[in-house]
Parts: C-alpha cells; sequence; structure tokens
C-alpha cells in the first residue's frame, strides 16, 4: 500500500486489539509518509508542520478538523504561532490501526494541493 492507496481510503470502526498493527506492519506504512515517525511510546504517529504565521497554522487545523470529522477519526494536535503538531493514535485499538496511516496521508495530501 502506498500513500496515493493510504490518502484515498477512508477510516473504518476498529475496536479491540485484533485492529492493532504490529510494529512491522507499522514501520512499513510508515515508510509511505515521509515526516512522519513514531512517537516516543510507539502507539502513535506524529509529524511537526510549520507555516508562516499563526493564520495559516489556524487554516491548517481547521482543514484538519473537518477531514478529522469526515473520517470519524480525530488527531491530538498542539499549536503555536507558525507551528502545528500532529499525534494520530486508535485508542479503541490501544495503538496504531490502519485508520491512523489513512489520515496522515489525507493530511500530507491536503496540503499537497
Amino acid at each position: 500500500m502506498n500513500a496515493n492507496d493510504l490518502a484515498n481510503g477512508h477510516c473504518q470502526p476498529r475496536k479491540g486489539k485484533e485492529h492493532a498493527l504490529n510494529a512491522e506492519q507499522a514501520a512499513e506504512l510508515l515508510r509511505q509518509l515521509p515526516g512522519w515517525q513514531l512517537h516516543r511510546d510507539g502507539t502513535a504517529i506524529v509529524k511537526d508542520f510549520r507555516f508562516a504565521d499563526f493564520h495559516h497554522t489556524l487554516g491548517f487545523i481547521n482543514a484538519v478538523g473537518f477531514m478529522a470529522n469526515q473520517e470519524d477519526h480525530h488527531p491530538d494536535i498542539e499549536a503555536g504561532y507558525g507551528h502545528c503538531r500532529l499525534l494520530w493514535s486508535t485508542h479503541d485499538v490501544g495503538g496504531l490501526s490502519l485508520n491512523d496511516f489513512v489520515c496522515a496521508a489525507r493530511v500530507d495530501a491536503l496540503l499537497a494541493r
């Protein structure tokens, strides 16, 4: 599965450990998403974004929020003047699921427009 496949995918309801990705699966998907990294605790993927000012940062957050609501899968967001950090994790599986990588790819696709 490549970044385009992920970005064109949609989130599915995923509950329970059987939907959690193992370390090998997560590493393979992470290779498809430049700039995204495994969070230090291993239960999320993370990427930092830089913008010219707060106005552009807030626009990005709003676009991500709109997409996240459509997919019913929401990131943790940390933001300030000219920067935003997104963390994707699937709490219902206790770690990473395919949904996290779909949403990360969709975020990257937002910026590519």
